[in-house]
């Protein structure tokens, strides 16, 4: 089991973060996406910019503390909490957990998230940024 861990400070609101994290009509500010399809109240499916699709399902949505949800394997699953207000914002604690089925492949996959989940900050820090402005 390979389990990725991201936090981060953000200097807005829980409610600004818990808008642009959960609206999956609005996902243009991901930059790893071309396109998210709502199949239901707790079933939605991303597209990578290649178009590869990966299938969610929101097993917990308690707004501003958690929003989690398994992916088309019930070996993964991601959390975005706590959305906490702190005094200068919002602290963020993104973590996903991945059973691997070959061991040596761990490391690749520990690097694979860590990029990914810095790159979701760094997408969504630019997207609040553009909405203040």
């Amino acid at each position: 089991m390979v389990t990725s861990v991201i936090e981060a400070t953000l200097p807005w609101g829980p409610e600004d973060v818990w808008q642009m994290v959960t609206d999956l009509r609005h996902t243009a500010w991901r930059s790893d996406l071309s396109r998210v399809e709502e199949r239901g109240p707790r079933s939605f499916v991303e597209y990578t910019r290649e178009g590869f699709p990966t299938q969610f399902t929101v097993t917990c949505a308690e707004p501003f503390q958690r929003w989690e949800f398994d992916l088309e394997t019930p070996t993964w699953r991601g959390t975005v909490a706590p959305l906490a207000g702190t005094a200068g914002g919002t602290a963020l604690c993104f973590t996903e957990t991945v059973e691997v089925k070959r061991w040596w492949m761990g490391p690749f996959v520990k690097g694979y998230l860590k990029r990914q989940q810095a790159r979701y900050v760094e997408d969504l820090r630019r997207a609040l940024e553009e909405k203040q402005a």
